[in-house]
């Protein structure tokens, strides 16, 4: 049976996929040791260096990879992966081995590399079916732009493009001064993707803070949690209202719902005025302009002031007003002031750029 969830229905996010990237020596492993009960995978061999060392795995093929099993994760409820550019160059090899077609020379293939993304993000999917978050480590490399340098992952081929789609959040690790930062915001020359708006975070002495990224990962779920909810809330305000139209039937029931609009959350009320004048348009049903409300389709007809009730009209949270008696002392508009109504134009302010450099969300 197909499984859907409802839009009324919440998405709970339990885990997430971290991406922490920086130069060599900046501390990223140690970094990687402070979230929940880590298990670190340690393709790099640098686990040793870690003032702060948790349980590691020693790899040496992928076979030491994927002899993990939930059983092991069980005491865990973090996977770190350090790093993630040599977990692919570890990969490389187990790929030609299965199927020679993807090798050639001991390189991969189009289609090599095709399979190598398959299996790394199908990887990191099944660690976190198991109810584990994932923080993928990736060293950095330096790319010229015209005349400036672009930071971004030193991970082979268009595999870094599966990271950046593939990571719920994506941090920067650097020192500016003596101090460590960690920056999940994207920049005009490197990359990010910060869904909970964290601010620049210095990174503290792991002494005092064994358990800093595991807080800064709760965080992040907290805010995505939260507005899994707040949509979920908005969901249920505007189906409660689509069920109260359809139960519409003639005018006088639009009618009686146009002064309910007024008083809807304003987060639906947008969306409440198109679903209220879809539905009349569809039931036949006219919006009397004179009279201020909707009417049958044969009354307006008689009257001649009805017009189609369409995407514009938005009777539903607005007072009617009374249209002005014509007159015939009224003098008419002149024509060059019309026009140069017309031709005036609003200016708008532009949104601020968040130049975020080739990160998809």
């Amino acid at each position: 049976m197909l499984r859907i969830t409802k839009a009324t229905d919440p998405i709970v996010v339990n885990t997430i996929t971290v991406c922490i990237y920086s130069p060599p020596g900046i501390g990223k492993t140690s970094t990687g040791y402070t979230a929940e009960k880590p298990l670190l995978v340690d393709f790099d061999k640098g686990s040793h260096r870690s003032k702060n060392r948790r349980d590691s795995v020693q790899v040496e093929t992928w076979d030491d990879v994927l002899a993990i099993t939930a059983d092991d994760l069980k005491p865990y409820k973090t996977v770190v992966v350090d790093t993630a550019g040599r977990a692919l160059d570890v990969l490389t090899p187990a790929i030609i081995k299965a199927n020679a077609k993807h090798g050639r020379g001991g390189a991969l293939t189009l289609q090599g590399y095709g399979e190598l993304k398959t299996q790394f993000i199908a990887w990191t999917k099944f660690i976190r079916s198991f109810g584990l978050d994932v923080v993928l480590l990736s060293h950095s490399d330096e790319t010229k732009s015209g005349d400036e340098m672009i930071e971004r992952l030193d991970i082979q081929g268009g595999s870094k493009n599966e990271i950046y789609k593939s990571a719920d959040v994506m941090g920067r690790l650097f020192l500016n001064g003596q101090k460590r930062w960690l920056n999940f915001s994207p920049t005009d020359t490197t990359f990010g993707k910060n869904p909970a708006g964290l601010a620049p975070i210095e990174v503290p002495d792991f002494k005092d803070a064994p358990d800093f990224l595991a807080g800064i990962i709760t965080k992040i779920k907290g805010h995505l949690n939260e507005l899994s909810a707040e949509q979920t809330e908005v969901a249920g305000l505007l189906a409660d209202w689509k069920a109260k139209v359809d139960a519409a039937a003639k005018a006088e029931d639009f009618n009686a719902l146009m002064p309910l609009g007024k008083d809807l959350d304003e987060r639906i009320r947008e969306n409440a005025k198109r679903v209220l004048v879809k539905a009349a348009r569809d039931k036949e049903i006219l919006f009397d302009v004179k009279a201020g409300g909707f009417v049958g389709k044969q009354a307006g007809a008689a009257n001649g002031t009805a017009k189609p009730t369409n995407g514009t009209a938005a009777p539903a949270a607005e007072e009617a007003k009374p249209a002005e008696p014509a007159t015939d002392t009224k003098p008419a508009a002149e024509p060059k002031k019309a026009k140069a109504k017309k031709g005036e134009q609003e200016t708008l302010p532009v949104a601020a750029d968040e130049r975020e450099p080739g990160v998809e969300g």
